[in-house]
């Protein structure tokens, strides 16, 4: 067939069906694609990490967030995200009146990425994002607590909560509950789902037996300003 004309030389493509040879190479550059963006995005964070603590970043969905800031929202004290990735729910905390609002992410590209969305909106001289790991952060100054972490992690979260947290802490956990602590609240159906916790004393509340966790419509989630595309 004669290919010196454009469209019957792209028709001819498009007929062709690939080669499993070519298959493969198409698959091993794929590969190689997301082997490249998780080496220079993710891996960073990981590498001084032991295994059992990595915790992969999943970035929190807007109505997550919502969620996040209504058991939140008009709390006094200094607010914390552990594990804060990208930087959208410490900003839409500091937005929303939770201030001082600091994040805590080992992950450098994702310090530089929140930083990048806080200078876009204006907040870049009044948020804070610290590349630290969140298992040494002191949080015997925090009120307020923001976690999207792996159920792996979860438990030994909780020790570090209860050994640090002061008297009046809340803590409240995206997409998995903390495994032994009771909630005060849960707003959200799904992987949308967040549980509130708060701290009396030396550890947790705890709801007594036979009495019902308070359940807040998701209709009464906080509205926030929507800075992060």
């Amino acid at each position: 067939m004669d290919h010196d004309n454009p469209a019957e030389a792209l028709t001819a493509v498009r007929e062709r069906r690939p080669s499993l040879l070519e298959l493969l190479q198409v698959a091993t550059g794929s590969g190689l694609v997301a082997y490249t963006v998780w080496a220079l995005l993710l891996q960073p964070g990981f590498r001084r990490v032991p295994l059992k603590l990595q915790v992969p970043y999943i970035g929190a969905s807007a109505r997550q967030v919502e969620h996040v800031l209504s058991l939140l929202r008009g709390r006094p004290g200094k607010m914390v995200d552990l594990g804060s990735g990208d930087g959208r729910i410490v900003l839409a905390a500091h937005q929303c009146g939770l201030r001082p609002a600091v994040g805590y992410e080992l992950n450098p590209w994702l310090v530089g990425l929140a930083r990048l969305h806080a200078w876009r909106a204006g907040c870049s001289g009044s948020v804070c994002y610290h590349r630290k790991d969140l298992w040494k952060v002191s949080l015997r100054d925090c009120h307020n607590v923001s976690v999207f972490l792996a159920p792996s992690v979860l438990p030994l979260l909780e020790d570090k909560l209860q050994k640090e947290l002061p008297a009046g802490a809340r803590v409240v956990s995206g997409r998995f509950p903390l495994p032994t602590w009771q909630p005060v609240a849960v707003v959200g159906e799904g992987v949308d789902r967040v549980w509130a916790y708060d701290v009396h004393g030396a550890g947790p509340a705890v709801s007594s037996c036979g009495v019902p966790i308070k359940a807040i419509p998701e209709s009464s989630s906080t509205s926030l300003p929507r800075t992060l595309v």
